[in-house]
């Protein structure tokens, strides 16, 4: 176990001396290249702020004015086909939009519930199962100026979609129904 910590410890300063030294023996001009992709990292933060802007006005927008509340009040008939907990539906219809305001929903379900418990179990795969799909769009296409999404929306949503229910039968299977 020492020698796997060890390891660990190494392994990025490892990494920077290689490539430096790699740099160096094929006569490139390492701090030159460094800050030239300093200064490409700066635009690129210039141009996805005003996309991630938006998105952050309009999930607090969503959260403060009840939406939320209203829409999972309507799909409760449906979730209860698929045997979700009602309780994990703000964190199904949040995951695609914001990782913070998702975040935020499993830390109080989990510490409503517990950890153990099969929303919490729901709550913590289906985290891990999902993204955050319009920030995920908002930053790499952004960042490359790409304006026509064509079908990568629906296409995400639709795999949202399957980590959402494949979360509920796999804790239901694996942990049993509650």
């Amino acid at each position: 176990m020492d020698f796997i910590k060890l390891i660990s410890s190494l392994a990025i300063p490892a990494m920077f001396f290689l490539i430096l030294s790699y740099g160096l023996a094929k006569d490139v001009k390492v701090y030159d290249c460094f800050i030239e992709g300093a200064k490409d990292g700066i635009d690129t933060i210039v141009r996805i702020l005003p996309p991630l802007v938006g998105l952050l006005v309009a999930v607090g927008v969503f959260r403060a004015s009840g939406a939320l509340e209203l829409i999972t009040y309507g799909l409760k008939p449906i979730i209860s086909v698929l045997r979700m907990p009602p309780e994990v539906l703000p964190l199904a219809l949040m995951r695609p939009i914001s990782g913070s305001a998702s975040l935020a929903i499993v830390a109080d379900l989990v510490k409503t519930h517990g950890p153990d418990s099969f929303i919490g179990r729901v709550t913590s795969t289906m985290m891990g199962s999902t993204e955050t799909t319009f920030y995920t769009i908002a930053v790499y296409f952004g960042s490359v100026g790409i304006k026509n999404v064509r079908h990568t929306i629906a296409a995400a949503l639709l795999a949202d979609l399957t980590g959402i229910i494949a979360s509920i039968w796999v804790c239901g299977m694996v942990f049993g129904w509650n």
